[in-house]
């Protein structure tokens, strides 16, 4: 990297992706009130799509106006699924009533990208992945819910399909980073195309 890149995000698999592309970045999660945000954009009739841009650019944002002279990457990503948007389950019961709604249909994962430098934004990027949720039965998905709680409630739609999870899907259409939460294809385009990164 020609200058530093700061995530603002404290996610430990969006972080391990461009590490192990080689991208030098560090991590500086930006706090903002996600849930008040999400709701105010549900209330005005936001899009799930227009949600996930405008949540990761808020985080963006705030850590940009702390490191004025930095690359800074806000992400975020909301599950779109029966017109509205998703997000983590905030118990075991929700996660249940979640996954069963889902169960045998096909939702959206939106995972949207943008990049601050000098404290403005210049460029955003929304990666789309449509997934289909197999029959599973009551039983398994109690089982699966008890293994994996700890782990799963951190994630939009109560799975992750690098675990167990994945055992959730009869079909996936879409880019595997982009479930991940960072679609790291066009990210990396981006920052080959500016200069910031070797091509």
């Amino acid at each position: 990297m020609t200058r530093p890149l700061l995530l603002a995000s404290s996610s430990e698999t969006r972080l391990a992706l461009l590490r192990a592309a080689g991208v030098e970045v560090t991590a500086h999660p930006a706090r903002i009130d996600e849930e008040t945000i999400r709701r105010a954009l549900e209330a005005e009739g936001a899009h799930p799509r227009d949600i996930a841009d405008a949540l990761a650019e808020m985080k963006a944002r705030k850590l940009a106006e702390r490191n004025p002279t930095a690359l800074v990457l806000g992400c975020d990503q909301v599950l779109e699924f029966d017109h509205r948007a998703w997000g983590k389950p905030e118990s075991l019961d929700a996660a249940r009533a979640q996954l069963l709604s889902m169960r045998g249909k096909t939702h959206r994962l939106l995972s949207a990208l943008v990049l601050y430098d000098a404290g403005e934004p210049t460029w955003r990027h929304i990666g789309r992945v449509d997934l289909k949720m197999r029959d599973f039965s009551d039983s398994w998905l109690e089982g699966y819910l008890a293994r994996n709680w700890e782990s799963l409630r951190h994630s939009a739609g109560g799975y992750k399909l690098e675990e167990e999870g994945v055992r959730l899907f009869s079909s996936i259409e879409g880019d595997y980073f982009t479930v991940l939460g960072l679609p790291l294809l066009p990210l990396l385009a981006y920052l080959e195309l500016r200069g910031f990164i070797e091509t």
